[in-house]
């Protein structure tokens, strides 16, 4: 039965699913749902997902939402081992804190400039806002003192959700430049994640076209 995954490129949350499901090996059956046509309220859809977000994945009629609970579902049920998704206790205990760190910190951080802007028409993003976006940068700066990826020595399904919250912020708040650990990370996963231009640089080109286009620039 294929995985279906309803998507919007340019969303975050969908990247990490996406570089998830290509580092697997994985075939999806996209199904667009445009939240600025506010599709995501469709009454289908909104039966399948009550929360009716994005990215929602429905695998052989088993349906589940939230990005960080796809990725760590399709990693434990299709990866080949248990180095993106470790069953050790203390492994996955860092993974998880990363994880948690994206949903608590990166993404709502960056959800506090985007919705204004995206959907509210507001230009100008607050002080508070851009100096919090610079706390998260200095978070994952020291996340990254001892270790090559966010969770540890090799890459896991955290680097998934953090690197498209990341890469999203600097759209907004440019600044990881400041932070060589943080920007080496940066390059690292664009050169090791596999089908990263596919998966999180083309989603985040269209991203930042919204974005650009919200502001007026284009």
């Amino acid at each position: 039965m294929p995985l279906d995954l309803y998507y919007l490129d340019a969303s975050p949350p969908v990247r990490a699913v996406l570089l998830a499901g290509k580092t697997l090996g994985l075939e999806f059956n996209l199904k667009l749902v445009d939240l600025f046509q506010r599709k995501h309220l469709d009454p289908e859809f909104v039966k399948l997902n009550p929360r009716h977000t994005i990215p929602t994945l429905v695998d052989d009629g088993f349906v589940i939402y939230d990005s960080h609970a796809i990725v760590a579902y399709l990693a434990t049920k299709y990866g080949k081992d248990d180095s993106l998704c470790p069953r050790d206790a203390k492994a996955r205990a860092i993974v998880d804190q990363r994880l948690h760190f994206d949903t608590g910190t990166l993404f709502p951080r960056l959800r506090n400039i985007t919705f204004p802007l995206l959907f509210l028409g507001k230009k100008e993003m607050t002080a508070e806002a851009k100096k919090e976006v610079e706390e998260a940068y200095q978070y994952m700066e020291k996340f990254l003192e001892e270790h090559d990826w966010v969770a540890g020595d090799n890459m896991t399904i955290a680097d998934f959700c953090c690197v498209a919250s990341i890469t999203s912020l600097e759209c907004l708040v440019p600044g990881i430049a400041k932070h060589p650990k943080l920007a080496a990370w940066v390059e690292r996963c664009k050169k090791n994640m596999v089908g990263y231009e596919e998966t999180n640089q083309k989603g985040l080109n269209n991203f930042e076209k919204y974005v650009k286009t919200a502001r007026g620039e284009i």
